[in-house]
């Protein structure tokens, strides 16, 4: 907060998901730690957003190097509190610093324009300046990339922060803040409010409620963005959210059948199923349903190692908690209930703790819970259907729309899909499409806003109309 580190009264634990065991005890923010960070971004906003684009661009850049050259650091940090393979850690790293390199570069491109006027004697300017204090909103699935893709779109805008990690993974976002202050972010530029889920609630309304913070940017589930959506409608904030999916996952006759399986290894099971765009339910046409399913349970016993993530061998961790695998549990029992057939895995893996076995279930319905809601964990469901009509109104049945993915060779499908799903991104043939390079987003209540991209900036920038008259 304001460039200090700040001990409160109280501390909470974070804990290795894979042993359970306490990683250490961090600071929990309440309402005041809140609103002193909320204060302090404030004061070092006015100095921060009138620094020329140029030297807030250095010092992004600095953050930037400063990431990879702590890379191995940091994605162990990753791995401890929130599981996933060390590989896949390093990779968020490398994902999470592209942000800061994308948008150190686009905060010299902030473009305004000059209008030609309807009178002689008048100018038009449209100037784009920052926002202001911005409240950071982050999960716990990506504890490092998170944080980045809005942190440098604000930044490079000249709008400070104030980011509130999730209470599983802190760890990520102080390290964040020290390697902040070893580039030279200005004090109060960058604040992190770590707190315990008991705080969560009251924390989160101060950053939605407090007038002086003029944006909200948050990614989670689609129930927790309602309510913050509520709390920031009392003063009218700016809001950008990245809320709960329900990717479907559609293989058409025409299929590739090899590269759909491989592109639907790598969808669902990264993270161990959890990510927001990973594919929630598996939709096969009949003609090729049988080859896919086999081809697929073989990919899964053959290519999937569980086990703890600095274990080099691992493929799936741990998941983040007992609530998250008592929630496929569930998934797996209702689906079984109503006639679905467990092809491989299906329980909780001899591992141990928060370790589940990497599931694919058969016979599967559009009555079934894990067709229904985000299953959050490695699970994969396939329905069998006939048309392409059909799976389309599947897919599109959801009332979420982030991601979505079709394997099709042919041209004139491709491009009917492509239009027709009800989704912000569309992967064809591809089951890995997130790049710094590209808008991250959803539709329906899948969000608001987009991330990353040229137009991530956007979000973080008020747009001022000035008109020169007299002349």
């Amino acid at each position: 907060v304001g460039g200090r580190w700040v001990e409160t009264a109280a501390a909470f634990p974070v804990q290795d998901p894979a042993s359970g065991e306490e990683l250490g005890r961090v600071s929990d923010s309440g309402v005041a730690e809140a609103r002193a960070a909320v204060r302090a971004a404030h004061e070092a906003g006015a100095a921060w957003g009138r620094l020329p684009a140029k030297e807030r661009s250095a010092r992004l850049r600095r953050w930037y190097e400063l990431m990879v050259e702590n890379k191995e650091e940091l994605a162990r940090i990753i791995t401890a509190e929130n599981g996933k393979p060390l590989k896949e850690a390093q990779g968020e790293i490398m994902y999470s610093a592209s942000f800061l390199e994308w948008f150190a570069e686009e905060a010299r491109r902030i473009y305004g324009d000059v209008i030609p006027a309807s009178a002689k004697d008048r100018r038009v300017l449209v100037l784009k300046q920052p926002v202001g204090v911005t409240a950071i909103i982050t999960p716990w699935n990506f504890p490092s990339a998170m944080i980045t893709r809005k942190v440098g779109a604000a930044l490079a805008a000249g709008c400070t922060v104030v980011v509130k990690p999730a209470e599983d993974t802190p760890l990520s976002a102080l390290a964040l803040g020290e390697l902040a202050n070893q580039a030279g972010i200005p004090s109060g530029v960058y604040n992190v409010v770590p707190c315990s889920r008991q705080q969560a609630a009251a924390v989160g309304e101060v950053l939605c409620t407090d007038p002086l913070v003029s944006k909200i940017s948050f990614t989670g589930s689609t129930a927790t963005g309602k309510i913050l959506l509520k709390h920031a409608a009392g003063t009218v904030k700016r809001v950008s959210m990245e809320l709960g999916g329900h990717a479907p996952f559609i293989v058409f006759d025409s299929a590739n059948v090899d590269r759909a399986v491989a592109g639907a290894l790598a969808s669902k099971y990264r993270n161990s199923g959890q990510t927001c765009v990973c594919t929630n339910r598996f939709l096969v046409q009949k003609g090729i349903h049988d080859e896919f399913l086999e081809k697929f349970a073989k990919a899964i016993e053959k290519e999937l190692h569980v086990g703890d993530g600095f274990d080099a061998k691992t493929t799936q961790g741990p998941l983040i908690n007992e609530k998250a695998v008592e929630k496929v549990e569930k998934h797996i029992k209702d689906a079984v209930s109503q006639g679905a057939s467990v092809v491989t895995g299906g329980k909780r893996h001899s591992f141990g703790k928060n370790f589940f076995e990497p599931t694919l279930l058969s016979n599967v319905t559009t009555k079934m819970l894990c067709t229904q809601e985000e299953t959050f964990g490695p699970l994969a469901p396939v329905i069998k259907f006939e048309t392409e009509a059909e799976a389309v109104a599947i897919a599109n049945a959801a009332n979420v729309g982030l991601a979505g993915y079709f394997y099709s060779q042919d041209p004139a499908q491709i491009w009917r899909v492509a239009e027709q799903l009800e989704v912000g991104m569309v992967g064809v043939n591809e089951g890995i499409i997130s790049s710094v390079e590209c808008p991250f987003g959803g539709v329906k209540e899948s969000g608001l806003g987009r991330e990353g991209s040229k137009y991530g900036i956007d979000e973080y920038l008020e747009i001022k109309y000035v008109c020169f008259g007299g002349l």
